[in-house]
């Protein structure tokens, strides 16, 4: 059985004049450390609050950990555990008051429960008394992945949990999620981030509302279909310009402080490119072969010529 089943959903809100999701199918084994990824706007956060049971569906059908989110919605409200975008916890409660609170809700205790959140709580025990508003961002994370866990949840669903925390509590957010994973937790996080995306099982990538491609991240970097060079020199706009016209070129973007060009698999493509650029009169230019990445998976994913 899956933790979680999407089937065709589909959600459009009011006046808007395209569907916040789209016929979005997927399938989360139990279990498994799975990834949404893509940029603010694209669905993430709707997707998430109709499998919360937060939201309705237009169309569609989903199950989480074998409960349907309709009909089964108050089953679902005490089997998950869900972390906003957004700090929800009550600000001017202390750290031990939310916690205190968020177990009452489900009739449990901090003690009954605390083998379950051990790890993460003990990290901010020692501030148990400070009001929730006067944390840190990390620490608010931590405090908030205790209270979504403090019921002991068999799907745990993290939207945006590490938008705006700085890159040591990031890395150490998914350290834990790590250790949560190895309990048999099925996990579906969201991020903005494409270098979270490795931390993750499996990932779809997600644009407009529609899921674009689903496959572990070391597969769909595999799969990518073009070499990538890295391209720089000291006017970036103009090569970008320069590199639309020169053969062998598929396309090519900034990435940093360099371009990445994907050149076509034909024989020669790099050394046309080369010796077209040599003869435009780039002396400065700097070329290096690149790593593929699944940002580069993305933006060639959304590109229309893509297939």
């Amino acid at each position: 059985m899956s933790g979680v089943s999407i089937s065709h959903i589909t959600k459009t809100y009011p006046k808007a004049t395209v569907p916040a999701v789209s016929d979005i199918s997927l399938e989360v084994n139990k279990g498994e450390l799975f990834g949404l990824i893509g940029p603010d706007g694209a669905g993430k956060t709707t997707l998430f609050r109709i499998l919360t049971t937060l939201l309705l569906p237009d169309s569609g059908q989903a199950t989480v950990d074998g409960y349907d989110i309709i009909k089964d919605y108050r089953q679902i409200r005490n089997t998950i555990g869900y972390m906003p975008g957004k700090f929800s916890l009550y600000q001017d409660l202390s750290v031990e008051e939310n916690l205190r609170f968020f177990a009452t809700l489900f009739n449990t205790t901090i003690a009954e429960n605390y083998e379950m959140i051990r790890d993460i709580y003990q990290q901010i025990e020692p501030f148990k008394h400070r009001k929730a508003g006067k944390l840190s961002g990390g620490m608010k994370q931590k405090l908030a992945l205790s209270c979504a866990l403090i019921h002991q949840p068999t799907v745990l669903f993290l939207d945006e949990p590490t938008t705006g925390v700085d890159p040591v509590s990031r890395k150490e957010f998914w350290d834990m999620l790590d250790q949560l994973k190895s309990r048999g937790i099925t996990i579906m996080v969201s991020t903005p981030y494409m270098d979270e995306a490795t931390r993750c099982d499996r990932i779809a990538l997600i644009q407009e509302g529609q899921i674009m491609s689903v496959n572990t991240p070391s597969a769909m970097i595999s799969d990518f279909p073009y070499k990538i060079l890295g391209a720089k020199a000291q006017n970036m706009p103009a090569l970008l310009k320069a590199l639309v016209s020169a053969p062998g070129v598929v396309r090519s973007y900034a990435f940093g402080e360099y371009a990445h060009v994907l050149l076509s698999n034909e024989t020669g493509a790099e050394a046309a490119m080369r010796q077209y650029l040599e003869e435009k009169g780039w002396q400065d230019l700097i070329l290096r072969p690149a790593l593929v990445t699944i940002e580069d998976c993305f933006i060639h994913l959304m590109h229309p010529a893509h297939a």
